[in-house]
This record gives structure tokens, C-alpha cells and sequence, in this order.
């Protein structure tokens, strides 16, 4: 197919496609959906070879959220039967991180509801990030608190915060339709705040929520110019007591060409298969990993995602291996230009990721992005990281009713 032979062409040169072709990516047949992620596989495997990165949530704050978001389980308004929970304390976040990073988990994201921080929200967060990394001292830590105010973005780079999560969602035509609380400005605006001070940027986008193709292809396109170094790509979990709980809009077979779409138009950007995955692509998940490059690993923020250990088992058995800690998640020259604007080192600063889920500190440089790296790592490294999976516990989301922490 022409199409996806110039597509091709263009993702390794990192140029753009045309809408036009964007779109046509979004039309092509359910006969065709293999040849377009073999297509998008390229791709992904030319920036990132054969890497999956892990990345693990932990629900600092659930429920009781201001903003009418219409996807969202702890919107005003809501009625989804969710857990409802104050501040998690740093040794209690701390703790379900670990069971995140025990299991291969090389990001830590921490999502608080609500409109935005208030200043002491940020020391709150502050504090859990020192014992996030006291405990892990190599584990990259993503921040997604809402929006910020100014001077907030600095501060949690100074207390060691890698990258802040804030997702556009839906085109900016139609972001009235899904909020009205605050506006598709707002968003873009504290994205570019995370960016101005030298954190890695993540925001991407939620599928399903009625949106047309040309919807699609204007968010990520304006994704493209915001040009984060990680874009969510989210499923609508369509939760009973939102006002979006009967929109079943999705297959698996569209799910897998707005991914290949998404990769297409950003070619060298961490796209990270987010939540909803399990319910969309059921069977197809394993297709998947050939066109992002990331997943979340276990549960979400109020919904129950896949066992962790199934999730490994899947990488593995789609012939995927889990990227390590000593390597860095970007292509070599976006990590350079993170490295350069937060003055640090793009192995752990530089390496994309964040929340997205309805996304600088110190030590040496790790290897390239090169696609090869991994594959040439010493063998017993490898080994050292395939055996600390082995006894990861299966992580899931306590119940109401039930006495266990949060996402332990």
C-alpha cells in the first residue's frame, strides 16, 4: 500500500504526514488493520527497538474533584461507586510504589484529584517524592496534580519530580463537549509551564468518547506541536455513574489504527498504550506493543487493570523484553535537548513518561536510545532484571469494604 510505504518513509525521517494521510490511516478496512501496524511497527522499532517501558500509578488523592470532566469516575457530580480518600501519607505512597518498581515499574506516577495544587499540596508531593527515591533511588517519578499556578512546576523539579502529566484529551473544537471548568488552553498552558521548567513533558489523549476521525487527528496533531516526550494514548472506560458510562464506540481493530495513526505523526515520541486497554483490545493487546513503546503496569486510578504479572508474561511472549533502568527511553536526540533544558542528564531526567491515565536527579548518563543497546547489554544485567520480576505480586486496586491500601 503506497500509503503506509510513505508513511513509513517519513516516520524514520521524523517528518509529519499531512492530515490527509492521517486520516486515511483512521479509514483504512478491518482487512488492512495488519498491514498498518506492520507498517507502525517500524517505526516503532527504528526509535525504540523492542523495549517496553513499565510505568506504575499511585493515586495520592481519589474522588471528591471539583471539575466536571466527563470521563472522569471523581468528577463533580459523580456518582461511580469509587473509593473517596484524603492526601496519602509519603511512606503510604511510598509503599505502593514499591510494589510497582518491584515488578519492573521504571516510572512512578503520582496522580492527585482535583483542580489544581495548592502550594502546600506541593511540599505534600515533595515529601513523597524524597521517600519514593530514598527507597528507589534510580525510579523516575511523574507528577500529574492538575493545573499549576505559577513557580509550582519549578518547585517539583527541585524536589526531583522527572516529568508532569497533563492530557489535551479530545481537539480543542470539542473540549467544551467533555469540561466545562476549565478550557483546552488551560491544559496547553500547564504543559508548557512543565516544559519551560525542564521537566519532561507527557499529554496525550482519550479515544471513544464520541469524537469524529478529524477530531483524532487534530489533537494529535496539536500534540505534535506541543511535542511532549511521552503521548498517552487512552481507551474511554465508560464508568457507570459518569455522564459518558454507555459509550461503547470502540473495537480493537480501531483501537489499534488510532495507535498506528498516533505513531505516525509523532515517530520518535514514547507512546504509552494507557488505560481502557484491557476492555478495547482484549485479544489484541500483544499487537499492540508494535506500536507503542510503553504501558502502565497493573491497575489504574479507580479501575482494576490487567494482573501484573500478565502483563509480563504478554511483553515476553510478543517477543518484547522490559526496558531497564539503564536505559534511556528516548532517542538520543530528544534526550540531548530534554538533558539541555533541565541542565541534568538525559538517562533519568530525560526519559519520557508521565501519567496520562484517565500520564532531575542525579548519577551517570546510561546508554543511547539506540535500538541496539538493550540487545547488547551484558547478559547477566539482563538476567538480574528478568529475575527481579519474577516475584512480582499480582497488583490490584483494594474494593470497597476491604481494609488494604490503596493500589496495593
Amino acid at each position: 500500500m503506497d500509503l503506509l510505504n510513505t508513511l513509513v518513509d517519513k516516520g524514520l525521517r521524523r517528518e509529519s504526514p499531512t492530515r490527509e494521510e492521517a486520516l486515511a490511516v483512521l479509514a483504512t478496512s478491518d482487512d488492512d488493520v495488519l498491514d498498518v501496524v506492520a507498517a507502525a511497527g517500524k517505526v516503532r522499532r527504528h526509535w525504540f527497538g523492542r523495549r517496553v517501558k513499565l510505568n506504575y500509578l499511585v493515586n495520592l488523592k481519589s474522588g471528591l474533584c471539583p471539575e466536571d470532566c466527563s470521563y472522569c469516575s471523581q468528577r463533580l457530580g459523580s456518582t461511580s461507586e469509587i473509593l473517596k480518600y484524603t492526601w496519602l501519607k509519603p511512606d503510604q505512597a511510598a509503599a505502593a510504589a514499591t510494589a510497582g518498581v518491584s515488578g519492573g515499574a521504571k516510572r512512578v506516577c503520582l496522580v492527585a484529584s482535583g483542580r489544581g495544587p495548592t502550594d502546600r499540596d506541593v511540599d505534600r508531593v515533595s515529601q513523597t517524592i524524597a521517600a519514593i527515591k530514598e527507597q528507589h533511588q534510580d525510579v523516575e517519578v511523574c507528577a500529574c496534580l492538575g493545573l499549576l499556578s505559577e513557580g509550582q512546576a519549578e518547585r517539583l523539579r527541585d524536589a526531583g519530580a522527572n516529568a508532569y502529566n497533563h492530557n489535551l484529551n479530545t481537539s480543542e473544537a470539542t473540549y467544551g463537549d467533555i469540561t466545562t471548568t476549565h478550557t483546552y488552553a488551560d491544559r496547553v498552558s500547564t504543559v508548557q509551564q512543565a516544559q519551560a521548567a525542564g521537566m519532561s513533558a507527557c499529554s496525550g489523549l482519550i479515544a471513544g468518547m464520541g469524537e469524529t476521525d478529524e477530531d483524532l487527528v487534530d489533537v494529535v496533531f496539536s500534540l505534535r506541536e506541543l511535542d511532549p516526550d511521552s503521548v498517552p494514548v487512552n481507551f474511554l472506560i465508560p464508568i457507570e455513574g459518569t455522564p459518558l458510562a454507555g459509550d461503547w464506540n470502540l473495537t480493537p481493530q480501531r483501537c489499534l489504527r488510532i495507535l498506528a495513526m498516533v505513531r505516525f505523526v509523532c515517530p520518535d515520541v514514547e507512546v504509552r498504550l494507557a488505560g481502557g486497554r484491557e476492555i478495547h483490545l482484549r485479544s489484541l493487546q500483544p499487537l499492540a506493543l508494535n506500536l507503542a513503546n510503553s504501558i502502565f503496569l497493573g491497575d489504574y486510578l479507580t479501575t482494576e487493570g490487567q494482573a501484573g504479572k500478565e502483563d509480563l508474561a504478554m511483553i515476553a511472549d510478543a517477543g518484547f523484553e522490559v526496558e531497564g533502568t539503564d536505559t534511556t527511553t528516548l532517542p538520543e536526540h530528544r534526550a540531548d535537548a530534554l538533558a539541555a533544558a533541565a541542565g541534568g542528564c538525559g538517562s533519568h531526567a530525560g526519559a519520557a513518561g508521565g501519567c496520562g491515565s484517565h500520564g532531575a536527579e542525579g548519577g551517570g548518563c546510561g546508554p543511547c536510545g539506540d535500538p541496539a543497546s538493550e540487545s547488547e547489554a551484558e547478559p547477566a544485567a539482563v538476567a538480574a532484571r528478568e529475575e527481579s520480576h519474577a516475584d512480582l505480586v499480582a497488583v490490584r486496586r483494594r474494593g470497597v469494604g476491604t481494609d488494604l491500601p490503596p493500589n496495593a
